[in-house]
């Protein structure tokens, strides 16, 4: 993760409070934005290992594995005060698993550094953790939502989708990449690349058409489909000649842009 995509999630969050006139009504709509990079975050992480692991320990993927897992666990400690006892219930299931999640990570990481590579079952362990860290960071989402009667505006809901679309989508091809074990674990658990990225593309033209945009929306957003279409061929050919480093890089950008469009999505609510 970037700096600059850092920043970007930074930013965000001083624009969400201003959506409302009293700050209680506006503390749902900040959770659901920490809790948002929270799982972006913890979804980025494991698509870096998988790079790690691929690029036989490149430290470049060290050092953004550690960022991710920092910013995910800074996001979940700020996650406080949740409106109701359904939600605060997630919210510990969340970081117990957040906790197991985070402590396989490392270990895994460290015997890499020690063996020089890593047993499928503990590899394949971690991505079931990862699912279920994803399922129930969505579930607490969903229930933020009801218990703090909010929602969140539509465009801001969808460009987060599509961040996270992206992040699956570049899990599942450096896992395919990586072939730990000689074996493809998947992220999603479901489709396949292609399905992603043909879903991903008809969802961006929706958002490239929306009456909403602004100028700076639609430049935003323009600059992210010249970068999706410089990986979506090999999205949709996944079988064939792999770039696991090309398609890390670009999904990376695009991400970015997705979560400054995001948040000038939510400032338009102002």
């Amino acid at each position: 993760m970037t700096s600059r995509l850092l920043a970007i999630l930074l930013c965000a969050l001083f624009i969400l409070p201003a959506w409302t006139s009293s700050a209680h009504a506006a503390d749902p709509a900040t959770s659901l934005l920490k809790l948002h990079q929270m799982r972006l975050a913890a979804q980025r992480s494991l698509g870096d290992f998988y790079m790690y692991n691929g690029m036989e320990g490149d430290q470049r993927y060290a050092r953004m594995i550690d960022v991710s897992v920092q910013l995910a666990d800074a996001r979940l400690k700020e996650l406080t005060g949740m409106p109701g006892e359904a939600s605060s219930a997630l919210r510990q299931q969340l970081e117990q698993e957040w906790k197991a999640y985070a402590k396989d990570l490392a270990n895994l990481m460290a015997a890499l550094k020690q063996q020089g590579f890593t047993d499928l079952q503990p590899v394949a362990d971690l991505t079931v953790r990862n699912q279920r860290l994803l399922a129930l960071s969505s579930e607490l989402y969903s229930t933020i939502q009801q218990e703090g009667a909010t929602v969140v505006p539509p465009l801001t809901q969808r460009s987060r989708e599509q961040s996270l679309m992206m992040q699956t989508i570049a899990v599942d091809y450096a896992s395919r990449s990586a072939s730990v074990g000689g074996s493809f674990i998947g992220a999603n658990g479901s489709k396949a690349i292609d399905q992603l990225a043909g879903e991903f593309t008809s969802q961006l033209a929706d958002l490239q058409g929306a009456p909403q945009n602004t100028p700076q929306i639609r430049e935003a957003l323009s600059e992210i489909g010249t970068k999706w279409r410089y990986i979506e061929k090999s999205l949709k050919n996944y079988n064939e000649k792999s770039v696991p480093f090309l398609v890390n890089k670009y999904s990376d950008r695009i991400t970015e842009g997705l979560e400054e469009v995001s948040a000038r999505y939510a400032a338009l609510q102002l």
